[in-house]
Parts: C-alpha cells; structure tokens; sequence
C-alpha cells in the first residue's frame, strides 16, 4: 500500500531525475552548438618592409637560405618555430611575414642568421663594428633611432618600414636609402601571397571539432 512517505519519496525521485535529465540535454545542446559552429581560428598574418645597406651597398639577400617554404605559414601558436613566425618568402628580399603575436625585429634577423644590435650588424660571414665614424644607423617609419636603442626588442609592426644602414652615412644619403624601401606591405596584406600564406583558418576537420569540444 503507497504511503505519504512513499509518494513523497517517489516525487522526488522524479523531480532529481528530471533535473538530471535537463542538465544532461542542455549540455548536449551546448555541445552540439559548438561542434557545428566551430571555426579555426584566422591567424596572425602580417607584413612589413625593410632594408639594409652596408657601407651604401644594399643587401640582396640572394642565399635561397634566407627564404621560408611557403608551407611556413600554415601552423599556428605553440606548433610555430622561430622561423614560421617571422620570415621572408620567394627570393622576395624586402617584404617580412609576420604569423605570431609581438614578433620583434631582433627575431627576424636571428631567423635569418643574423644578428643587429645597438651599435653592430653581423651577417652570416662578416661583423661590422662601429667605430669613429662608422656607425649603425636606424630608421623606423621615417624615424631615426639611431643610437637610441637596438631594435632587438623592437616589435614589428604592420606595415612597418625599417632602414638598417651601417657606414659613415650622411644625412641626404641615408634619406635617400630610406625612400627605397619598398611598401608593398599593404599589397600583401590584403591579397594571396602566395596561396598558402593566406590569412584564414583553413579548412576545419571533424579531429578539430572534437578536439575543441570542450
């Protein structure tokens, strides 16, 4: 015979179970919600300009070396390696990549074996040291930084312009160096340089559903 106690007990055994049941169904919901509208994310993609002149000889940087497949622009955040994150590309010698967040110009040259501090460059055969005359010379953006501070923790920017130029330069020539750099940074920027190197997410797979399930 069903007592007070045993309706009451069955009540709630219902009720927890609903509740249970409601728990379980949202949670499908909102997993299901995120598993179908799932998107990588678009990664960091943009460009920059620069130059380097050495006693008013301009680098060409010819070394196939210097340069990244283009499949370097594929992986993203902790799969990167120093040199998927900052490189060059298709013997273009003054247009730099940039796939990561707060890339310095420091990196850059080291990714390319080089190296450039507050008062020398060194290239992958020959360190320039300055001396009377014999300076490192730096523009950012038309700035000179010259003597004021290595560009080493110098992050780079979109569509940055640097002029690296080591000699006894004067004033009008180093001016002039500067308006050769090129600012197809912009161009880069906003087309398919090349394919690959575009700036989307990719294509998104079932694996990356699941793996961002939760």
């Amino acid at each position: 015979m069903e007592t007070a106690a045993t309706r009451k007990t069955s009540w709630l055994t219902k009720k927890w179970s609903l509740f249970a049941l409601g728990l379980v169904l949202g949670a499908l919901i909102i997993l299901g919600i995120r598993f179908t509208t799932y998107k990588l994310p678009a990664h960091v993609h943009y460009h920059a300009n620069f130059a380097v002149y050495i006693n008013g000889a301009r680098e060409q940087f010819k070394d196939p070396a210097y340069y990244e497949d283009v499949m370097a622009c594929t992986p993203t955040g902790n799969d990167m390696t120093p040199a998927e994150r900052a490189h060059m590309h298709e013997n273009i010698n003054d247009a730099v990549h940039v796939h990561d967040h707060a890339v310095t110009w420091g990196q850059f040259f080291t990714n390319i074996g080089w190296s450039i501090g507050d008062d020398f460059i060194k290239t992958r055969t020959t360190m320039y040291q300055a001396s009377g005359d014999q300076k490192l010379h730096i523009l950012i953006n038309g700035q000179d930084y010259t003597g004021l501070t290595p560009i080493t923790n110098t992050q780079i920017k979109d569509e940055d312009a640097l002029l690296v130029s080591f000699g006894d330069i004067s004033k009008a020539t180093l001016q002039t160096e500067y308006k050769s750099i090129s600012h197809s940074a912009h161009k880069y920027d906003v087309g398919k340089d090349p394919q690959t190197c575009s700036a989307g997410g990719g294509q998104v797979t079932w694996k990356d559903r699941f793996t961002h399930l939760f």
